[in-house]
């Protein structure tokens, strides 16, 4: 029995064949390359479509009544249209932090990094956030020995700023949107506007190199951005990860006390693993407990960064093989 599993994201798309719990076959696309999900999965199956017997594909988007109009690209996701179209006997759409939430629950200590060292409660929920070209967000409940996975479009909740910089940066913001959402700061386009923002208060730290360098990026600066930020080699970068992963985990606080994740907290998405050298330098920690007269319990609340990048596809393969045929 072959099933196809996909993680459909605003950037890239994972598209994976799993045998008996394993992917056997595994290829990324830029989704902007292709006019649908149906025509990547047609390219990337060929003549082989007839041996799917089951396909799940975790989508960056709300799902309803198994249609999805993903949030960061014009496609819209049918499933019933997938099975028409491709041959496909079942498919079955989810939410990807449906998907990744589901996969996060069969990997292995090694594939995270600790943030907060603290015990779960193995009868408490717990929460998925995730920035990359979005910022998604979900909620696992449990109830024995199953879960339930809540899927939510949280990251497009109002930016709530903190402190005078934070205000400055909602300022800076609303110049250029009517709305300001948490995905508009934790996003890979957050991450460009971070710096923008930085040098616009500070333009006599401006590095010649760096400009040089994001002028040759053809508008792709966020990765520029995060390597010197990393690398501590340039004090705009530096600034921008900074208020980035304070950001970061302030939101990640906020979705713990909502969903009170004595369960632990796990940070995922396309842009944790790798900055995990800035997560884990206390700046996170020090935005995520910062919660007033309940900043005990955040203190005492696991948080992980999910360092396995194949979460999703390994959550969308094990839904796929749940859809009864």
């Amino acid at each position: 029995m072959m099933l196809l599993a996909g993680d459909v994201g605003g950037t890239k798309t994972a598209l994976a064949l799993v045998q008996d719990g394993a992917l056997v076959e595994r290829h990324t696309y830029p989704s902007a390359d292709f006019a649908s999900l149906d025509a990547m999965v047609e390219h990337f199956l060929g003549p082989r479509t007839r041996q799917i017997s089951r396909a799940c594909f975790g989508i960056a988007g709300p799902v309803e009544n198994d249609t999805c109009r993903t949030a960061n690209l014009r496609w819209v996701v049918e499933a019933r249209e997938l099975e028409r179209s491709l041959g496909l006997p079942r498919v079955r759409l989810v939410n990807d932090f449906y998907a990744l939430a589901t996969g996060i629950e069969s990997l292995p200590a090694s594939d995270f990094a600790v943030l907060n060292d603290a015990p779960s409660d193995p009868k408490g929920p717990w929460a998925v956030i995730g920035a990359g070209t979005g910022l998604g967000e979900a909620i696992v409940l449990r109830s024995g020995d199953t879960y339930e996975v809540i899927a939510s479009e949280g990251g497009h909740s109002d930016f709530a700023p903190r402190n005078e910089l934070e205000i400055d940066l909602l300022r800076f913001l609303l110049k250029r949107h009517k709305r300001v959402s948490y995905e508009r700061v934790l996003s890979g386009r957050g991450v460009a506007m971070l710096y923008e923002f930085v040098r616009e208060r500070s333009p006599e730290l401006e590095s010649a190199a760096v400009r040089e360098e994001m002028a040759r990026s053809k508008g792709d600066t966020a990765p520029i951005v995060s390597e010197h930020g990393i690398i501590g080699d340039d004090p705009l970068c530096i600034q921008a990860m900074s208020i980035f992963a304070t950001i970061y985990g302030a939101e990640a606080g906020n979705l713990a006390l909502k969903t009170v994740s004595r369960g632990g907290v796990y940070v995922a998405g396309g842009i944790a693993p790798k900055i995990v050298s800035k997560l884990l330098d206390g700046t996170f920690r020090a935005a995520f407990t910062a919660k007033g007269r309940l900043s005990p319990m955040l203190e005492a609340m696991s948080v992980k960064v999910v360092l396995n990048a194949d979460a999703g596809l390994l959550g969308a393969a094990a839904l796929a093989e749940a859809i009864a045929l």
